[in-house]
């Protein structure tokens, strides 16, 4: 009786110790919100100005006057730079006088074909009546019309002198530098006395001064070729900004390239340019910033979702049970998913505990498992 006994308390040491133990798993409770389709960047972005343009004057020199620093605020048609450039304007002061010179010069002509003309015409009556030779009548008459085609010669040359005043006032323009919209000095590549040379086609060279537009800015993506077909401008967006943490910023689907970058050793892909919604967000950026946008395509609200973790491929997920604490294997039906939730729009009812954490080791259907963490919480 003692054996039998013993063997009992035995078997059943035995049975304690090598019971199943059971799976520590992760869930998440089923529960309604907002599930939505995403097209994300596939690289980073970059927010840009709207306008920004890295100015330089078209002829080399030596800056004479450098009148703006970095961070500098500036309005459009302000003066940013001047070069020495008092050669060209005495070109300029000579053109003018070259042009005096000339109108002078052409009223005295045209004063003396305008006399030769009325001389012409006295002698008309008197040829007429026989009191002066045709001989003499013609050379009145000739000289009259040399002298008047004298008097259209000068007035053309007042207008070549005009002309060549407008070039040195040209070749004068390009040794000054206007900021051609309002907006904030980031660079200036110079400093008085130095000599700045513009960049010859094909090769590139530091501009004198790099100007941004103020308080427009907007963020460029590259959008992976596979998703662009979806896309359409005014789709609404979020943008992401590594500067500012967690915060997201609402935006708009402006611009959607039409052609596809195709980079060595890199996914083709689509650019995008997004707009800020609130004038606010887009006073605080800053351009070249790197950011990530969330174009949304489809939203879907109210809706029941878990985890797309917890979505097996062979589209099923797994339930734990809270009456057996096993896991139970059921098929669902789904809509609308992202990478972070997915729709289910058939197979799960509320408050269902499905398991997240499909990777490890021992998950399965039918296994004794106990909750580790609730990730609903």
């Amino acid at each position: 009786m003692i054996m039998l006994v013993i063997l009992a308390v035995i078997g059943a040491m035995i049975g304690y110790f090598t019971r199943p133990r059971p799976v520590p798993v992760r869930v998440h409770e089923v529960a309604r919100g907002v599930v939505e389709q995403i097209v994300a960047n596939t690289r980073v972005g970059t927010v840009k100005a709207c306008r920004r343009s890295r100015l330089s004057t078209s002829i080399g020199g030596q800056i004479e006057s450098l009148l703006v620093h970095e961070g500098d605020q500036v309005k459009k048609g302000q003066l940013l730079l001047r070069l020495w450039n008092r050669d060209l304007k005495a070109q300029v002061t000579l053109a003018k006088n070259d042009i005096n010179t000339a109108r002078a010069t052409a009223r005295a002509v045209c004063l003396r074909a305008a006399n030769a003309r009325r001389e012409a015409a006295r002698l008309r009556p008197l040829l007429k009546k026989r009191l002066i030779s045709r001989e003499q009548f013609d050379q009145t008459t000739t000289e009259a019309k040399a002298k008047t085609q004298d008097c259209q010669a000068a007035r053309a040359t007042i207008a070549i002198r005009q002309a060549q005043l407008k070039l040195a006032q040209a070749r004068l323009a390009k040794t000054v530098l206007y900021a051609p919209f309002d907006g904030v000095v980031a660079e200036v590549y110079g400093e008085v006395s130095e000599y700045i040379t513009p960049s010859p086609p094909g090769v590139a060279t530091p501009p004198a001064i790099d100007l941004i537009a103020s308080g427009c800015f907007y963020v460029s993506a590259p959008i992976d070729e596979i998703d662009s077909a979806h896309l359409q401008p005014g789709l609404a967006t979020r943008i992401h900004i590594d500067a500012f943490g967690k915060q997201r910023f609402p935006g708009r689907l402006r611009r959607i390239a039409p052609y596809v970058l195709e980079v060595e050793k890199q996914a083709r892909t689509v650019e995008v340019e997004v707009d800020f919604v609130h004038p606010g967000d887009e006073k605080r950026q800053r351009p070249g910033y790197s950011a990530d946008v969330e174009i949304i395509l489809a939203s879907h609200h109210n809706v029941l979702r878990i985890p797309t973790e917890a979505l097996k491929e062979n589209q099923t997920v797994l339930l734990f049970n809270r009456k057996t604490n096993r896991l139970q294997e059921r098929s669902v039906k789904t809509g609308l998913s992202n990478w972070e939730w997915t729709e289910i729009t058939q197979g799960l009812q509320e408050k269902a505990l499905v398991v997240t954490s499909l990777d490890q080791e021992g998950v399965k259907a039918g296994a004794l498992a106990v909750i580790e963490q609730d990730e609903s919480l």
